[in-house]
């Protein structure tokens, strides 16, 4: 299977357990690896038979920016959703790191990092 990634997307957004993070915002980072067949378009040189990267872009800036989540979980869990109903991705793997978390003595950075596929998507739905 083929891939495309897109790395290093920053949003500023407002997901996070603590009351303030969700008022006052944070930065994130969000990479994606997204698997599609990308014979077609290497055939074709044809936009329409590939991914157009503005637009999984843009769905991650939405949620980002746009939803508050108590979790990073739920916001990762999110953006593979939004990512998985792209027309031609079949599988997604979404890194999600909080850059700056606030936690007293912490310097570093908190990653979540899953993988959804069309297939696993529909049975975690109710």
């Amino acid at each position: 299977m083929d891939q495309i990634r897109i790395t290093d997307i920053r949003c500023y957004g407002y997901t996070g357990f603590f009351a303030e993070e969700q008022v006052l915002g944070q930065w994130f980072q969000v990479d994606l690896t997204m698997d599609l067949d990308l014979l077609p378009s290497g055939e074709t040189d044809d936009l329409n038979q590939t991914l157009n990267y503005c637009e999984a872009i843009e769905k991650v800036k939405n949620l980002v920016e746009g939803k508050k989540f108590a979790l990073l979980e739920k916001l990762a869990s999110r953006i593979a959703e939004d990512i998985l109903s792209l027309n031609l991705v079949k599988k997604v793997r979404v890194e999600l790191t909080k850059l700056a978390a606030p936690i007293p003595n912490f310097g570093g950075e908190i990653t979540i990092d899953i993988t959804r596929g069309k297939e696993t998507s529909a049975l975690h739905k109710p």
